[in-house]
């Protein structure tokens, strides 16, 4: 949610709608009910105009302009930039929304031929980190997603580009940079041939002013020696790596056309863990997807409590319209999946409070988010196994710290997910 001001009072909102691939359903009432509240602000004369950008827009277009009718203009993903114009239209004085036609409330254009640059950003994230894209768009076939109907073929930004946005992002006071892509082990192949990510993440290694380079999405066909030689080898990425997995099932893989079997997988993990000391693995699974039999679930949970992934999202199949998934026999009730995301959370859970608790007594750094909200002299922070966001947090104890800092802090204790720590001083 992004406001645009003017003067006293804010010029429109743009609500920007995002919806994961597998789990839509999910997203569209809470996305609507937030689109219902900006809607009433402008009801209220409080904002000029309400503008609905991203996935959402993007695929829900017809549900959008049949439930929230009010809303002033619907901007897929590629119509970024447009946006100014589009608000320039929808507060413009002369503008009387009964009078624009749907079509003319709508900005939707084709998928880019080449990636977009992203320079000269006006961030809405915390000054001292920054999400950096390095591609854009999907060559997979996941049966269950829909993101290469929405955002497009595969499109690699060169590495030049991308050097020249984290220059850019560094010089603006951006300290860890966290990579990111619909599919971030995939890039180079459309552009150069072959795969390119170790090369980048090498020449981002070398990026001044840059303390942490985090790698996320990266999936697992595409991770070679080459790439984990790099990953273990470099002085500024950390030991952190997102990997959405899916399943564990070969049967379930299979129609899920994920293109990795167990054996593969296992091996993999195995390598990672072998070469890259401390890593610290996210990766994201999908109970209840079509067909998926009691033991194939089991054989899932057993999984995770056997591996014991540092940090794991589950989420229920949700049917996307308009993908294969669609198609196949086995659909099983909500109730069913619901009870099998709780299962395999109750066993992470348990993984998780674990690690915290192996924690305690040693040294980490730790880059500060800014002040605990709850306690005075305390400070909200990360270790490199916790993205923003999406993963754990650390209390730490100490003065004069500031977000943006890196401290090395001791953990004292553990409260669940999260660590309590006492700073020890800066730099680590």
């Amino acid at each position: 949610l992004i406001e645009v001001p003017q003067g006293p009072g804010v010029r429109a909102l743009l609500v920007d709608c995002l919806a994961k691939a597998g789990v839509p359903a999910h997203a569209i009432p809470d996305s609507l009910a937030v689109i219902r509240e900006m809607l009433a602000l402008k009801a209220a004369g409080k904002v000029g105009a309400v503008v609905v950008a991203g996935c959402m827009a993007e695929r829900q277009r017809e549900v959008l302009l049949e439930q929230v009718p009010e809303v002033d203009q619907i901007v897929g993903v590629f119509g970024r930039e447009e946006i100014a114009a589009v608000v320039d239209r929808a507060t413009s004085p002369r503008r009387k929304q009964g009078e624009l036609s749907d079509e003319q409330r709508s900005l939707f254009r084709p998928a880019p031929v080449r990636a977009l640059e992203d320079t000269a950003r006006l961030r809405i994230t915390p000054k001292h980190f920054a999400y950096l894209k390095i591609s854009e768009g999907c060559d997979r076939l996941c049966t269950y997603c829909a993101i290469p109907k929405m955002r497009g073929r595969h499109v690699t930004k060169p590495i030049e580009e991308v050097i020249r946005e984290a220059n850019e992002l560094a010089a603006d006071g951006v300290r860890e940079l966290i990579i990111v892509a619909q599919d971030t082990t995939y890039y180079g192949l459309d552009l150069y041939g072959r795969t390119r990510l170790a090369e980048l993440l090498r020449e981002l290694d070398k990026v001044d002013g840059i303390e942490w380079v985090r790698t996320l999405y990266a999936y697992p066909e595409h991770i070679s020696d080459e790439l984990i030689e790099t990953f273990a080898g470099a002085k500024k990425i950390i030991p952190y790596l997102d990997m959405p997995l899916q399943h564990i099932s070969d049967r379930v893989l299979k129609r899920m056309i994920r293109r990795v079997d167990r054996a593969a997988t296992e091996d993999l993990l195995h390598r990672l863990r072998a070469k890259w000391p401390d890593l610290a693995i996210r990766t994201t699974f999908i109970t209840g997807f079509p067909g998926e039999t009691e033991k194939e679930f089991e054989e899932l949970r057993d999984f995770v409590a056997e591996f014991k992934f540092e940090r794991v999202g589950v989420f229920p199949y949700s049917l996307e319209p308009g993908t294969p998934a669609e198609k196949l026999d086995g659909h099983l009730p909500e109730d069913v999946k619901a009870a099998r995301v709780a299962a395999i959370m109750e066993v992470q859970q348990q993984v998780a409070f674990d690690w915290a608790a192996a924690q305690v007594g040693k040294e980490h750094p730790v880059v500060i988010d800014g002040p605990d909200p709850e306690f005075a002299n305390h400070f909200r922070g990360r270790t490199y196994a916790d993205a923003p966001e999406i993963d754990c947090a650390v209390r730490v104890k100490g003065k004069s710290l500031a977000a943006g800092d890196f401290v090395r802090a001791k953990v004292a204790a553990a409260d669940g997910y999260d660590l309590i720590a006492r700073a020890l001083g800066r730099p680590w």
